[in-house]
């Protein structure tokens, strides 16, 4: 079967945010669930317009998203709950887990999470944006009150009581007065209950106030940790099939590279070897990964490519700059600069990045009767078996997603190319074929965060106060360029440009390009007004959110003092923001290593508020874990790359923070019981490159305007 196969293009996704993937149901009925989860209740919540998730396009509007809840309970007392969201190491499912069991009033270990199966769980849209802990924790939560309503109100009428006589303890339905009760699994047996259940339930029911919480709150590990410390989980890249083979894919020598021919016979020759050619897509699979590897080999050598030109990493930032879309705007502000008391222009930029996740892309796929199952490690289940149902021509009932708990992704799983190269590859075999990307692959051939040339302005009266800020940010996207900070007369733009590599959504988008250069900015400014860089910016801050965290970091971290007695070699700086709904600020302290020509962090401080606190120590682990993410493109991460080639597509040259480069951490998390909780998996990472550049300076009196830093005399990583 011919099929419209995607090749790796030179397009940029969409990486203001992930592109909402279609709505479907699948059919969806009740005896699906039965031959899985077998006979009980299913409870199926409507989406309402408060459970909606907002997500900005790239054109600024926003779109509301219908989050559904599916509740199964089984006449043996087994509770299921599915959900579209998927567990990646952010410890989504402690806290779905957590929402499920406060409602229902059992323990936690009596939640069984169903996550990220296409052909039972709802489509609630792509798991990233921190958007798990807003949207999908409440609509559970609305779900599972809902289903603890109804079948209190069902016991009530079986007995013949008030409402109010009966409470729910542990799963279980009492009425002290006549010593009678009645558990959830034995009303799901319950004719009257099925028949109740049949319909869709609302979800205007008023779910536990936070005062009454009892596992919402609270440090609950995560259920599946044994399995994932012991070796014992399966992650996508461990899936096995009966009969399984292995794949590989031809890749380009560089990018753009055009391929003009290819001889197939030393793969074909080989025993028990499938090799595929459609188009441009060139794939081999075998019984063994090294066998795969071989007929790959044999063949790659009588590949013939035409390259196409490229610029370099060393050119990027003008290459960017010079194909901004309808030009670099101008200040409108203009004359204000001009006439200005001061007055402060500059340029930032930030380097194309890897995700870098634990575990490279892997899918293994299987076909069976014309229906497609994959298996693999997405951010997007949906957005994935959209893609395959596309490339293949096939009806969206015929077409399975399963995603395991995999190896992180950061923003960086939202496309689908190794499903599809899975897919492909089984299709011709007529065998179920598992494709793991190499690291090199992965770091080639993935999409990367966005480069940015970010361009900055304003100007100052006598007394030190802002009066206009002009704000550009060039290729990398528009998230949080909008500054917090009162300005006079304000202007922030995101223009886009034309990439010459695959990027797409990294941890908080582009936030993290913004927030680096606004925050550098800011010192900058603080040192034209002749102003402490805290005291600057608690002049211009109204929001009361993040002065507090700001306060509560320099307090913390004793800023006046450590500015005070700075000693040689010695650095201190801060930064703060906002991203998602919830609020930052970092202080850090760095030393020059003169001997190694290195930036040192020796100790930050974050302080932290997302709202009301739903796992402690999963919040905080997650605090923890952005630092020293943001660390990474702060000091020595970025892609470099000539002639379409990556230069550094390996971790021994492509080098992530290790345990030895973490520094003293001070985290403080706000909490907020009064708030809905916003999540924090991404802004606790936006705060600690501005930090540590402001601190460089504050150690060496060398303005950092670039990430990674380079101070001369440095060496690349």
């Amino acid at each position: 079967m011919k099929t419209d196969f995607p090749t790796h293009q030179n397009v940029a996704p969409e990486y203001d945010e992930p592109v909402d993937p279609m709505n479907y149901e699948f059919g969806l009925n009740r005896r699906n669930f039965v031959q899985v989860l077998g006979a009980g209740l299913l409870i199926v919540v409507s989406p309402t317009p408060a459970l909606a998730q907002r997500s900005g396009g790239r054109d600024g509007s926003d779109r509301n998203r219908a989050v559904a809840t599916r509740i199964h309970i089984g006449q043996d007392g087994a509770i299921t709950v599915l959900t579209g969201k998927v567990e990646m190491g952010q410890g989504s499912r402690a806290e779905l887990t957590q929402a499920a069991a406060e409602e229902l009033q059992v323990p936690v270990s009596r939640i069984q999470m169903v996550m990220g199966d296409t052909g039972f769980v709802p489509d609630d849209g792509t798991t990233a944006g921190s958007r798990t802990t807003p949207s999908t924790v409440p609509a559970v939560r609305q779900g599972a009150a809902a289903a603890r309503n109804l079948l209190i109100e069902l016991a009530c009428q079986r007995w013949g009581v008030e409402r109010n006589t009966v409470e729910v303890r542990d799963g279980k339905i009492t009425h002290a007065t006549s010593r009678r009760e009645l558990t959830y699994a034995d009303l799901a047996q319950s004719g009257d209950a099925a028949k109740a259940f049949e319909k869709t339930i609302p979800s205007d029911v008023t779910v536990t106030p936070v005062a009454e919480w009892k596992v919402l709150g609270t440090s609950v590990p995560r259920p599946n940790r044994r399995d994932l410390v012991t070796g014992a989980h399966r992650f996508p890249s461990d899936i096995v099939r009966p009969g399984m083979l292995y794949g590989k894919v031809l890749r380009p020598p560089s990018y753009g590279a055009k391929l003009i021919s290819i001889d197939l016979a030393p793969a074909q020759a080989m025993k028990d070897v499938v090799v595929v050619q459609d188009g441009p897509f060139v794939g081999v699979a075998a019984p063994t990964s090294f066998r795969a590897r071989e007929a790959l080999e044999a063949i790659a050598k009588t590949a013939t490519w035409e390259p196409a030109p490229h610029p370099s990493s060393i050119e990027i930032f003008e290459y960017l700059k010079g194909r901004a879309r309808d030009g670099v705007p101008q200040n409108p502000f203009a004359d204000e600069l001009a006439a200005a008391h001061k007055a402060v222009r500059q340029t930032y930029h930030a380097a194309y990045v890897q995700h870098a996740p634990l575990e490279p892309r892997a899918a293994a796929a299987e076909w069976n009767d014309g229906k497609l199952t994959v298996w693999t490690g997405t951010q997007g289940p949906f957005g994935y078996h959209s893609e395959l149902a596309r490339t293949f021509r096939l009806p969206t009932d015929r077409v399975r997603v399963i995603v395991p708990d995999f190896g992180s992704g950061f923003g960086g799983k939202h496309s689908g190319e190794a499903a599809v190269e899975a897919a492909r590859l089984a299709q011709a075999a007529g065998r179920p074929v598992l494709l793991r990307w190499t690291r090199e692959e992965e770091f080639t051939w993935a999409y990367f965060r966005p480069a940015a040339v970010i361009e900055a302005e304003a100007s100052l009266d006598a007394q030190g106060a802002l009066t206009s800020w002009h704000f550009v940010n060039i290729n990398s996207g528009g998230s949080a360029v909008d500054t917090p900070y009162r300005a006079g007369k304000a202007r922030s733009r995101f223009v886009s440009s034309e990439p010459p590599l695959r990027q797409g959504s990294y941890r908080t988008l582009a936030a993290t390009a913004n927030n680096f250069a606004r925050e550098c900015f800011m010192d900058e400014l603080a040192a034209a007004a002749g102003a402490d860089p805290l005291a600057f910016r608690l002049a211009h801050l109204e929001n009361p959110r993040l002065r507090a965290v700001l306060e509560t970091a320099a307090q913390r971290f004793n800023w006046k003092e450590r500015v005070k007695n700075k000693a040689p070699g010695v650095g201190v700086g801060l930064a703060c923001g906002t991203e998602k709904g919830s609020y930052v600020a970092a202080c850090a302290e760095i030393e020059i290593d003169h001997s190694q020509s290195a930036i040192v962090v020796k100790h930050v401080c974050e302080v932290f508020e997302c709202g009301a606190i739903l796992n402690p120590d999963n919040l905080l682990a997650q605090v923890q874990a952005c630092i020293i993410m943001g660390l990474g493109p702060a000091l020595r991460e970025e892609m470099r790359f000539a002639d379409g080639k990556m230069l550094n597509p390996f971790f021994r040259k492509y080098l992530v923070p290790r345990f030895s480069d973490v520094p003293v951490l001070d985290i403080h998390l706000l909490n907020r019981p009064d708030l809905p909780s916003a999540g924090g998996g991404e802004t606790p990472i936006i705060a600690i490159a501005p930090a540590v550049a402001n601190a460089v300076f504050h150690a060496t009196g060398t303005r950092v305007r670039a990430m990674p830093i380079r101070l001369p005399g440095m060496k690349e990583a």
